[in-house]
C-alpha cells in the first residue's frame, strides 16, 4: 500500500497537553507499530509516574484520535520497557474503537521488582493500526468436525519429546 493510501488517524490535542512532544511515530521505514509518548498535565512533568511492582496506572498521552471506520488502534507494550523493566500492558493488545473519541490513554503494569517512573516525553507504548472486521453470529444445529475437535488450552502439545 502505497504512502498516499494509508489510513489517516486524527489527533487533538489536549488544551493542557505539551505540543511540543511528538505525536505517535514510526522510528523506522518497516515498523509497525508508532511509538506513544507519555505526555503528564503541567504540574505533574517534572515527577512524572511511579510504578511501584504490580502497580497498575494509566499514563496520559495528551491526545484524542478518530481512527477511521474498520480500523482499530492496538496499544501493544514497548518490547525494550518490558524486558528490561517488566513495564506492559496489561489488556494487551488494548483497542481503540474507530467510534471513541475520549482521551488517549496507556494502561501500565510493572512486572519487575523495583519501581520505575516514566518521565514526561518518554515512550510508553505503540499503536498498530489495523483492519478489522465485524462477523455476524448465528445459532446453529451442529459445528463441523475437525481434527482438533474440542481441545482446549494446550491441547496440542509441547513440541517434540515433552508431553
Amino acid at each position: 500500500m502505497g504512502e498516499d493510501m494509508r489510513p489517516v488517524v486524527r489527533v487533538i490535542w489536549e488544551d493542557w497537553a505539551d505540543q511540543a512532544l511528538p505525536l505517535p511515530g514510526y522510528q523506522t521505514l518497516g515498523a509497525a507499530g508508532a511509538d506513544i509518548c507519555a505526555n503528564f498535565p503541567e504540574a505533574q512533568r517534572a515527577v512524572g509516574l511511579t510504578l511501584a511492582p504490580m502497580q497498575r496506572a494509566i499514563c496520559p498521552t495528551g491526545i484524542r484520535v478518530a481512527i477511521p471506520v474498520g480500523y482499530e488502534m492496538q496499544v501493544r507494550p514497548r518490547s525494550g520497557l518490558a524486558t528490561k523493566h517488566g513495564i506492559t500492558v496489561p489488556n494487551t493488545p488494548g483497542t481503540i474503537d474507530s467510534d471513541y473519541r475520549g482521551p488517549l490513554g496507556v494502561a501500565l503494569i510493572n512486572l519487575g521488582v523495583e519501581p520505575y517512573t516514566i518521565r514526561h516525553g518518554d515512550r510508553v507504548a505503540q499503536a498498530a493500526v489495523a483492519p478489522v472486521v465485524q462477523a455476524g453470529f448465528a445459532v446453529v444445529e451442529a459445528l463441523d468436525e475437525t481434527a482438533r475437535g474440542t481441545g482446549g488450552f494446550g491441547s496440542t502439545g509441547f513440541g517434540a519429546g515433552r508431553k
